[in-house]
């Protein structure tokens, strides 16, 4: 399990590491408050901690660039919100280097026609702060054997969730790998998020509604095979570029990162940084695809494009 006092120079790999200098003091708070807590724990209860992740509170960050991580806590992703919390440290460690004021909010979501905590939210934070927001998530592990109320989280993105200081759409990854329910019900967004006298919407128009305001990707489980009716909801909803069907489960994290720091003008920083912890052969098959697309659009970018290149789809520029 990686830890906030985790020293990059132990890590296995063909690559040496080192974190820069801009966050070492975020870095030196969250390792002495872990130091202080004691050994890192996802304690397997019985249900969230809800006064942390009740759905039904207002969300708001101050930063310029904050981050959501949605995950499908439904069936066999029902383990994932633990392996996210084991990375959590280098996730982020590794991208507030590249802008310090990083806030993430994590979100689990269900299926609200059976699950007993079908959507559950953190507050944005940073640093060690964000352990016990993530460790209140549970993984409810129900849910109907397909869709989800993934419709009922974009509609709490847009009606709970502000991020007014934003200069550039900001990063929502969500872990997943089903369809979503085409309609959210009044009903459920009067009793999970708490709004009176709502009115139902449509899911797939919530998602529109969302990649207006967020940089939204679709991180597919290797389930299924591509051009299938879940890629097809999900790319009528976010777009089709911005479907990734991620091929190592274990480096789930890795591909947020990576789109990410490819955003942010920080690549090959990131290359370095999965070097020290992975074999070249594994670095090279998570990177490839995430180079040949503009993280911001999921436009192709030429193999050979280098030095500044700028997105013929979305007009964002890039730093190759």
């Amino acid at each position: 399990m990686y830890s906030w006092d985790e020293d990059p120079g132990k890590w296995y790999g063909s690559g040496k590491y080192s974190y820069s200098s801009a966050a070492a003091d975020l870095r030196g708070e969250a390792a002495r408050r872990a130091l202080a807590s004691g050994p890192r724990t996802y304690d397997r209860r019985s249900g969230p901690n809800e006064a942390v992740v009740d759905p039904r509170k207002r969300v708001r960050s101050e930063s310029k660039n904050p981050m959501v991580v949605a995950i499908d806590v439904t069936g066999s992703m029902a383990s994932w919100p633990f392996e996210i919390f084991d990375r959590l440290p280098l996730l982020f460690n590794t991208l507030s280097q590249y802008r310090e004021d990083l806030e993430i909010c994590f979100a689990a979501i269900g299926d609200a026609a059976v699950d007993h905590w079908p959507l559950q939210t953190t507050s944005f934070a940073s640093g060690f702060d964000l352990e016990q927001q993530l460790g209140s998530l549970f993984g409810e592990g129900g849910g109907g054997d397909a869709p989800e109320s993934y419709g009922l989280f974009a509609h709490w993105l847009n009606t709970h969730v502000e991020v007014p200081n934003a200069e550039e759409p900001p990063f929502l990854m969500v872990y997943g790998d089903i369809t979503m329910h085409p309609r959210v019900p009044s009903d459920q967004i009067e009793r999970v998020l708490g709004d009176s006298k709502a009115l139902g919407v449509d899911a797939v128009d919530c998602w529109q509604k969302v990649t207006k305001t967020w940089n939204t990707w679709f991180l597919r489980r290797p389930t299924g095979r591509k051009g299938d009716e879940v890629d097809k909801q999900w790319a009528k909803a976010i777009g089709e570029k911005k479907v990734l069907h991620i091929q190592d489960e274990q480096r789930a994290v890795d591909y947020a990162m990576g789109i990410v720091a490819r955003a942010w003008g920080r690549f090959e920083d990131f290359k370095a940084n999965m070097r020290a912890r992975q074999p070249d052969d594994k670095v090279e098959g998570l990177s490839k695809p995430i180079a040949l697309m503009c993280p911001r659009c999921g436009a192709p970018v030429p193999e050979r494009a280098s030095g500044m290149f700028k997105c013929s789809f979305c007009a964002a520029t890039l730093r190759l």
